[in-house]
């Protein structure tokens, strides 16, 4: 999915990650696992925010030729998902009433470009 311009903020410092989505198609399938499941059209829309713990991060594979390097960071999400051909709704609790203290934010290397 293409990040329209905007869509992508990151602070003066590169400490904090914005990214802002709307109108996003998917695909609601609420009886999945099942075997083919009915699909529905649906669109979605979110802002997420990263925002670094400053603490320093490098996982390295030299077998599958990929590295990232960067640092630990808390990452909170806003979305809202409409199911317009059923009338369904649904919107997230504001960013700021949590986070999840598992995303890394930095550079990635891999294929070619791993050397």
């Amino acid at each position: 999915m293409p990040v329209p311009k905007g869509g992508l903020n990151i602070s003066g410092d590169g400490k904090v990650f914005r990214l802002a989505m709307k109108d996003v198609p998917i695909v609601d399938q609420p009886r999945w696992p099942e075997l083919d499941p009915i699909a529905t059209a649906a669109r979605m829309r979110f802002m997420m925010v990263w925002k670094s713990t400053g603490e320093p991060v490098t996982y390295d594979d030299p077998m599958k030729q990929c590295r990232f390097s960067g640092s630990r960071a808390t990452c909170q999400l806003e979305a809202q998902v409409s199911v317009w051909s059923i009338g369904f709704a649904r919107k997230s609790e504001p960013p700021e009433t949590w986070h999840a203290d598992v995303a890394i934010v930095g550079n990635e290397v891999s294929g070619k470009y791993y050397p």
